[in-house]
């Protein structure tokens, strides 16, 4: 008999990628258990299932920086006192270096991480958390279906009291932008390509500007409730923004990077962050 459960929950994370560097995700989870029936007549209770289940995703995963622990960009990865630092070098020749609480990661036995590699280190950890009568545990992870641009992004929200604060997670997202209530695909797909895969930061949290082997490089440090967080990426990878990171100033940026760049009419911004979620702006720009 199998059980099954579609979308339990939404991993939002950051990963370490040759191809992209640091990228943002955001995974749709569904979940399938095999087994037999207990005393209920239940695999297992689908109450418990989305309480458990859905907590320990939660809490391996979601909104954290998942590492490949056998990519061959991953020069250094050093814990001490719970504190980890690592660097990671992609393809295209960018140092990215990380520093923050243990807590904070998640460490993927593989070359790349990769839907696939995330299913099967879920699938391992939550065999052991069912009961005698589950058998097996299948774990799908999977794009929401946008029909649109998307752009992946990553971030840390210094200020916030819960796992947002950690200087390295992200999201895959869509965006929306009107004129004169007429859905722009221009100006969407405009900024899905200025953020394919990109660092938005706040200019508060940069602590340095460096070169390193011809290359201009941004430091990022602070600290949060979960502890010291510190991260170092190519500019050329980062967009520096003079408010915190929210989905609500992502949205108000757009609209006023619109507004300088010569938009003009009734303009409305629908910023996603991740899944069915994020932040919506409206202004009206003079006609020339």
């Amino acid at each position: 008999m199998r059980l099954f459960v579609d979308n339990l929950t939404v991993i939002d994370c950051s990963v370490l990628s040759s191809q992209h560097g640091l990228s943002g995700e955001s995974w749709i989870c569904d979940f399938v258990l095999t087994g037999g029936l207990d005393s209920q007549s239940m695999v297992m209770d689908f109450g418990r299932v989305k309480k458990q289940i859905k907590a320990a995703v939660d809490e391996w995963v979601d909104h954290k920086l998942l590492v490949p622990t056998r990519a061959k960009g991953l020069n250094q990865f050093e814990l001490h006192n719970g504190i980890v630092t690592l660097t990671f070098t992609d393809e295209s020749g960018q140092d990215i270096r990380h520093v923050s609480p243990e807590s904070a990661l998640c460490l993927i036995d593989a070359e790349a991480i990769s839907a696939e590699s995330v299913q099967s280190y879920l699938e391992q950890h939550l065999k052991a958390l069912m009961p005698p009568t589950v058998e097996s545990v299948a774990v799908e992870l999977r794009h929401e279906a946008v029909g649109g641009p998307v752009y992946h992004y990553s971030h840390g929200l210094k200020k916030h009291d819960g796992h947002c604060q950690r200087i390295a997670h992200g999201h895959r997202s869509k965006i929306e932008i009107w004129q004169d209530d007429w859905l722009d695909a221009s100006l969407m797909q405009q900024w899905a390509s200025r953020w394919p895969h990109i660092y938005i930061g706040t200019q508060d949290d940069v602590v340095a500007s460096f070169e390193h082997e011809g290359r201009l490089y941004w430091r990022f440090a602070y600290a949060a409730a979960e502890g010291a967080f510190l991260l170092e990426l190519a500019q050329d990878r980062c967009e520096i923004i003079d408010t915190d990171s929210t989905v609500e100033c992502i949205a108000e940026y757009i609209l006023q990077q619109l507004q300088m760049e010569g938009a003009i009419g009734r303009l409305r911004v629908k910023a996603y962050e991740g899944v069915q979620k994020g932040a919506i702006v409206e202004s009206v720009t003079r006609r020339l």
